[in-house]
């Protein structure tokens, strides 16, 4: 049965009402303004990550800053997607609901403090009190949903439940775990909760809406991109205040919004809703946005990255500067074309372009100084590509 529209009472919703699935067909589903306040409390905790990748790529310590700002990132990622897939298929919008999700972004707020001592120390401590209160509140929305369900529906949100606490369980236990067996175990974990709604939803599957889902994706997307330009135009402000390099920068500046631009104009060229049609289309494509959300977040670490080492701050070759860009950017484009972009593209051509055009991204890593303008006009080229090419196999209007 269809959750009925949130009606006038207390804070503009509900009192209460019962906690009953959502249609997949329900009409003009879009996203909520409380999940678009989800969504920003995330960007503290996604600043956090990429400071702490900035400071260790500009020292030169590439592989611990890639896989720490991958386990951390991960944590940011995760904690979105399980709110996220519950919501759109759960969100009552009453006054319990609303209550247990301001818990939830305190858990945000919890985690996101602990990011810097998880990707310095490998002191995991605080960001696991943040994942406690997050999954107290969240086991409790699965709770409420099985006592309002029955049957198979019932059984899949138990299932829920019970991976949540297993998992919190070990990721508790994982605090007393010896540092030398800290990031392997983590591993494990990441396994363990990434298996948590395969088996939830192996009897059933919860009634998602493909829209609604394709909405928050794209939000939660443009809002890394918008973390990227955010910390990158600081990063170029504060290097111009202390060093007056304008024109050594511009080159950085402009290239990076480009690449921005045309990261976002790809990741929108298609309509990826219409492929969400189950859970075996929608969990690998759900679980593939944790590299396009992560690279995308890294484009801004690796453009603050460019811009301390043209203004000698950042003691690495030009090369290992370029690629802190051109990587992530690669990486980005690649991921929007296999989990989306490929399913929509006619023929041969389409089909080449972002594959075509991540290889020559990654080739301006070798390009000097001017790495980063060269790759934002090679992402450029590639929208002009790409839309020319959809615009020739466009059928012509009768």
């Amino acid at each position: 049965m269809a959750a009925g529209p949130p009606g006038p009472g207390v804070l503009g919703g509900m009192t209460y009402v019962p906690m009953t699935a959502r249609s997949r067909v329900e009409g003009h589903r879009t996203a909520t303004t409380l999940e678009l306040f989800f969504d920003l409390c995330f960007v503290v905790a996604i600043a956090q990550a990429g400071q702490r990748l900035v400071h260790a790529l500009a020292e030169g310590h590439p592989g611990g800053g890639v896989v720490g700002y991958f386990f951390v990132f991960f944590g940011v990622w995760w904690a979105w997607m399980n709110f996220t897939w519950f919501a759109s298929a759960y969100d009552c919008d009453d006054v319990p609901y609303r209550v247990t999700t301001l818990v939830q972004i305190a858990g945000v707020l919890v985690y996101a403090a602990g990011v810097g001592r998880a990707f310095d120390t490998n002191d995991w401590t605080v960001a696991v009190i943040g994942y406690l209160i997050m999954r107290v509140a969240l086991t409790a929305q699965w709770l409420r949903a099985a006592a309002g369900e029955s049957g198979a529906a019932r059984s899949a949100a138990l299932k829920y439940a019970a991976g949540l606490v297993l998992c919190q369980a070990g990721w508790v236990a994982l605090l007393f775990a010896p540092d030398a067996w800290k990031r392997w175990l983590f591993l494990v974990l990441v396994v363990a909760e990434l298996l948590v709604p395969v088996v939830a939803e192996s009897g059933h599957q919860t009634p998602w809406h493909a829209h609604h889902i394709a909405e928050r994706y794209g939000l939660f997307t443009i809002i890394v991109l918008g973390e990227t330009i955010a910390a990158s135009t600081v990063a170029v402000k504060s290097a111009i205040d202390e060093h007056d390099a304008l024109g050594v920068l511009l080159p950085i500046a402009a290239g990076g919004l480009l690449i921005v631009f045309a990261a976002w104009w790809i990741y929108f060229a298609v309509p990826v809703h219409e492929r969400l049609t189950s859970n075996r289309e929608a969990i690998p494509w759900g679980y593939g946005h944790l590299l396009i959300f992560a690279s995308g977040a890294a484009i801004g670490a690796g453009i603050e990255v460019a811009v301390e080492h043209a203004v000698g701050n950042a003691h690495i070759s030009q090369v290992a500067a370029n690629a802190a860009v051109t990587v992530p950017a690669a990486v980005f484009l690649l991921m929007v074309w296999l989990l989306h972009s490929r399913h929509f593209k006619r023929g041969t051509a389409q089909q080449l372009v972002l594959p075509l055009t991540s290889v020559a991204i990654l080739a301006c890593t070798w390009a000097g100084s001017y790495a980063v303008l060269y790759a934002g006009l090679v992402a450029a080229a590639a929208v002009v590509a790409g839309t020319a090419l959809v615009a020739r196999s466009a059928p012509a209007a009768g």
